[in-house]
């Protein structure tokens, strides 16, 4: 074989493999992404509301707490509601600022923790002594750094409960600031947005974020907590509900109204500490699970270099035929899910956003293999 056959080989080879990463791109579009992209909210023929505890757990949170807390405390619910906050061994003045707080608002319980749990690292022992002190069987979670986009956050969270509904789903966004470096960050919160929230629609439900997430305490101790994973420091949100979510006990809710707003990572070492710390959770996932991730984000890292090899080596006419069947194809979601979502700024700048999720991957791939921090702040 000369050397003009075994190059014609390799564009044959780089055309065909583009081609197969496209298909399954597609594939995640049609089947996962297409369900939150026209998802629309199920209409109950009874509208019940039922009495929910909100739990915070904090350390050394002051000025979160100072800023965030009220919009947890004026909401307007009018069943029975309770919002506790867990002060995780603070050294900061939180106590002083939740009691000032429990003057105005009867609502508030306070939990003081004065010692460390030795054997379970990060935020599970006090989000577990939180939902055991929770008087209400629903539980709302959310973090000290993180208010709610309304007022009827509450209510809105507790709609999404049926009569087979254990889990509840919602969307914790990120404020919005000028600079690319928000757009980024926001970026990849709703990348795993719609995924989390596209495969729950789709009877897979995989993860939930701790910034806004509902359970029964009853699948709570039925699961035996986070007893099965208290060895590793995160996971309190997207490992339990990878254990205990199923098709039949998961709702999501996306009402606007039910959103978390928090406040971005200040820089770029911010941010990679708090990526690390959640992709080192994702080795521990069901295998299905593990499988159907891993093969999307690894179909997304190949594409666009296999897009420049067709583009350089193949058929540029092609190539571009094919990226465009997936370009419409995106269009059209994206721009159905950010409004959903209410990330409709990012839009415009979508296609490059896209193309820089092939240099996300690289930044954070060594997350996987690195071993999960013991500290949750």
């Amino acid at each position: 074989m000369n050397l003009t056959e075994i190059l014609n080989h390799w564009r044959l080879f780089i055309f065909i493999l583009f081609c197969l990463v496209t298909i399954i791109q597609v594939f995640y579009y049609l089947y996962f992404f297409t369900r939150l992209s026209f998802y629309k909210k199920k209409e109950r023929n009874i509208s019940q509301t039922h009495p929910v505890s909100v739990i915070i757990c904090a350390r050394d949170e002051a000025a979160n707490l100072a800023l965030n807390l009220p919009g947890a405390l004026v909401q307007e619910y009018s069943t029975s509601h309770e919002v506790i906050v867990v002060d995780d061994n603070s050294f900061d003045e939180s106590k002083y600022i939740i009691e000032e707080f429990k003057k105005t608002f009867k609502q508030l319980q306070y939990v003081e923790l004065m010692q460390e749990a030795r054997f379970i690292p990060g935020k599970k022992f006090p989000l577990s002594v939180g939902i055991k002190t929770a008087k209400y069987e629903i539980v709302l979670l959310t973090d000290a750094d993180c208010v709610p986009a309304s007022e009827h956050w509450i209510e809105r969270m507790q709609e999404g409960y049926g009569p087979e509904t254990e889990i509840v789903l919602g969307y914790g966004a990120h404020h919005k600031k000028k600079g690319v470096f928000n757009k980024l960050v926001r970026w990849e919160t709703f990348q795993t947005g719609l995924q989390y929230l596209s495969y729950a629609l789709a009877g897979k439900p995989y993860m939930g974020v701790g910034r806004n997430l509902s359970y029964k305490k009853s699948v709570f101790f039925r699961h035996k907590g986070f007893s099965s994973h208290n060895h590793i420091a995160s996971g309190d949100d997207d490992l339990f509900i990878n254990m205990a979510a199923t098709k039949t006990n998961t709702e999501i809710v996306i009402d606007k109204d039910a959103f978390t707003l928090s406040a971005p990572p200040k820089n770029w070492f911010e941010w990679i500490r708090q990526k690390n710390r959640h992709y080192s959770t994702g080795k521990y996932y069901k295998g299905n699970h593990k499988f159907l991730l891993g093969l999307y984000t690894v179909t997304h890292f190949l594409y666009y270099p296999l897009l420049a090899g067709t583009i350089l080596f193949f058929r540029w006419e092609v190539a571009l035929f094919i990226f465009g069947i997936r370009f419409i194809m995106q269009s059209i979601f994206f721009y159905k899910t950010m409004k959903k979502l209410n990330e409709k700024d990012l839009y415009p700048w979508f296609l490059f956003l896209d193309i820089w999720m092939f240099f996300y991957y690289l930044l954070f791939s060594f997350s996987i293999f690195k071993k999960p921090s013991k500290a949750w702040k």
